[in-house]
């Protein structure tokens, strides 16, 4: 077996069990306080599934759905039902919809997905350009970014995509105002999700090309000949990265809860708009559904983040070398800040 595989083995072995056991903690925490906040919604689940206060439904009908929905049992009994039908991936029928929330997601879930993906993507490429521009530019670049990343952080979604509707669709004509199920109906959508969160990822990342540009291996780059987009590219962009990529989780997390505004606003077909019947009609399967999936969806960016995160780190192989280090009895060799650079 070749040196340091064992115990590599075994940490990725020990952070995948870190990462089930935690995903599951958070699934639970969200199914709980779904369970909770629906029951904590002024009003009676029965009506809800018979169509709501105006469907005049009589005793009789709302006695029996409660019976049928098993609504009239003990709160922690209905709990125990309610994790135990989601822990075999029965997330039950919508009632708004009168259709299997399985369906629903299959159907909705893609669309949120891509808007997400996509908000993600153009919001690091705005980011890279943004801290890119403001580190080689000089003073004046450097504020009007740092100015322009501040506004677009705060920037609400809903706001936002007014404003280019009004500008790109109805003033220039550039792009439809709502989905069209073409490419250009999706440019206002994720421009709308991606510039707030561009805005975070411009400041940090700015900030470690800062912190980056003063390292030795910035220094012995500079020395090498290397000219200034090639440091930035290869090497300080690399470490500067760091920080933006754990923090593309909370980002992606972002990007799905803006999409519940996005969507209505572009007439998207996606979990937002769905999720804002759900709520309005008490439908517990389908918030339950769409939340855990999106809980799920953030569990499993947060790992993909952790394994680029380490995958870009130029200082991942330092676990290695401290390991071949303990099997030999001897320190582990400082890496050099040419081989570094390199």
């Amino acid at each position: 077996m070749r040196p340091g595989a064992g115990s590599a083995a075994g940490r990725w072995s020990r952070w995948a069990l870190r990462r089930a056991l935690g995903g599951v903690g958070v699934l639970w925490a969200v199914a709980t306080i779904v369970f909770v906040a629906i029951r904590l919604i002024p009003g009676d689940p029965a009506l809800a599934i018979l169509g709501g206060p105006g469907s005049q439904a009589s005793a009789e009908a709302v006695a029996k759905v409660r019976q049928e929905y098993g609504l009239d049992r003990p709160v922690l009994v209905q709990y125990a039902v309610f994790l135990g039908r989601l822990a075999t991936g029965h997330l039950g029928d919508s009632y708004a919809f009168r259709t299997p929330v399985s369906t629903l997601l299959a159907q909705q879930l893609p669309v949120t997905l891509t808007l997400a993906v996509l908000g993600l993507v153009v919001a690091w490429v705005l980011a890279i350009v943004a801290a890119w521009w403001s580190t080689q530019r000089g003073r004046f670049a450097a504020a009007l970014t740092g100015a322009i990343s501040v506004t677009a952080s705060v920037t609400p979604h809903f706001w936002l995509g007014s404003v280019l509707i009004v500008v790109f669709a109805s003033g220039l004509g550039w792009v439809p105002a709502v989905s069209d199920g073409t490419a250009r109906g999706w440019v206002l959508p994720v421009l709308t999700v991606a510039v707030p969160v561009a805005g975070y990822l411009a400041e940090t990342v700015r900030d470690g090309v800062v912190d980056a540009q003063r390292s030795a291996f910035a220094l012995a780059a500079r020395s090498r000949g290397e000219t200034r987009a090639g440091l930035f590219g290869r090497h300080l962009l690399r470490h500067a990265a760091l920080p933006g990529i754990a923090l593309s989780a909370w980002a992606f997390g972002s990007l799905v809860s803006g999409a519940v505004v996005v969507e209505s606003v572009f007439a998207l077909p996606g979990i937002g708009r769905a999720l804002v019947t759900a709520v309005t009609q008490r439908d517990m399967p389908l918030v339950a559904g769409i939340a855990l999936v999106s809980a799920a969806a953030y569990v499993v960016v947060l790992a993909v983040a952790d394994l680029v995160e380490r995958a870009v780190d130029p200082r991942a192989g330092d676990g290695a070398r401290r390991d071949g280090a303990e099997r030999t009895g001897g320190a582990p060799r400082p890496a050099r800040p040419e081989a570094e650079a390199r």
